[in-house]
């Protein structure tokens, strides 16, 4: 999880206490990493789970297994494609017009 604050709420520290068997692990504030692991969920859910019809939670799994083992035949690394100063260039660049909507 990325959100300490969220998890500090009464509610879902009860609902933490009643689950035991739940274990919150926090994402690091030096873990960006990560964010490539929701992008690799993003793509899983694209190409094969989005618009499936799925006869059971079994036809499920088994659809994201042969999605996996194709992945895995054919993988890559995941590769930082822009440099931290073309990021940063483009994040403080100023506007172009003063448009108002």
């Amino acid at each position: 999880m990325d959100n300490y604050a969220t998890h500090k709420k009464a509610e879902v520290r009860g609902w933490l206490a009643a689950n035991p068997r739940i274990h919150v692990h926090f994402t690091p504030t030096s873990g960006s990493w990560l964010n490539l692991v929701e992008v690799w969920f993003g793509i899983i859910e694209r190409q094969a789970i989005h618009r499936g019809s799925f006869s059971s939670v079994k036809d499920l799994n088994a659809k994201i297994r042969a999605f996996i083992d194709g992945w895995n035949d054919r993988c890559h690394p995941f590769v930082w494609t822009k440099t931290a100063d073309e990021i940063l260039k483009k994040a403080n660049r100023q506007t172009t017009s003063n448009t108002v909507h």
